[in-house]
């Protein structure tokens, strides 16, 4: 079964029958490795050859051809943004669910900027549309997914935060996590929230329900939102941490209050 392996620890080391399933879209990557390894280009091409869609083609790639620089995360959103274009230009809207539901993990990333790019929905419709990729089991889609509607967090702050911080009670961890990864002020691989680097406390409603999270993956994301804020405002975060502290001294608690510090504390 493809998610027992786990996978070569260099690009060389991977099977070539594995780098051909993985640009044919038959099966998902199993870790970071084989997730920079898959030919997105080579995979744009199979996948829309299988589903009919050969016209598609010729477009993206030119989109992909014109980027500045071309990187795992910058391919990508061309592709699921000419992908959006394609769609909407041909009236085929229903080809977003066989993208959103496809095998392959970097299929599915290009769907999270085919919600993220599509300026005809709210905020509010895209963080609904992009919970289910939240969810996802594979860590590439659940990365790629908040960056895809960040920027758009950022542009509408107050509504996204109200939204998100219901978030912070859903069951799933992974959707927890979302509602803080994707509004920390500094972030990985993003533009900052230059409203959060100065005003930190406007996302206590996000990080307040997850100050005693049961799951490692949510307190990480905790703890590095704090440690993003205390680069700019480590007064207010000192007092956040002791605050917290001082109410709920769980072992929870406290891992998160470590990594908050660690860049004051150095």
């Amino acid at each position: 079964m493809t998610e027992k392996r786990k996978g070569a620890r260099s690009t060389k080391d991977i099977p070539a029958n594995i780098l051909d399933q993985l640009n044919r879209g038959e099966i998902e990557s199993v870790n970071l490795t084989e997730w920079l390894a898959v030919d997105q280009k080579l995979l744009l091409e199979n996948f829309l050859l299988q589903n009919s869609r050969k016209e598609y083609l010729d477009p993206i790639l030119g989109a992909v051809s014109n980027l500045k620089k071309q990187t795992v995360n910058t391919v990508n959103q061309a592709i699921g943004t000419g992908i959006l274009d394609e769609i909407l230009k041909h009236n085929d809207e229903g080809f977003f669910s066989v993208v959103s539901g496809h095998t392959s993990d970097l299929v599915r990333c290009w769907g999270t900027y085919m919600i993220g790019r599509n300026e005809a929905l709210t905020i509010q419709q895209k963080l609904e549309q992009i919970q289910p990729f939240a969810s996802d089991f594979h860590f590439g889609v659940r990365e790629i997914c908040w960056m895809a509607v960040r920027p758009d967090i950022a542009g509408n702050l107050e509504e996204s935060l109200s939204i998100l911080s219901k978030w912070t009670a859903h069951e799933n961890e992974y959707i927890r996590r979302f509602s803080s990864e994707s509004t920390r002020p500094r972030g990985v691989w993003c533009e900052h929230i230059d409203v959060l680097k100065q005003n930190p406390g406007l996302g206590l409603e996000i990080l307040e329900p997850l100050r005693s999270d049961s799951s490692r993956y949510v307190q990480d994301s905790v703890g590095n939102w704090l440690n993003d804020a205390s680069k700019s405002q480590p007064e207010f975060v000192i007092e956040i941490c002791d605050e917290w502290l001082r109410e709920n001294p769980t072992k929870e608690t406290q891992y998160i209050v470590r990594k908050a510090l660690r860049t004051i504390k150095k």
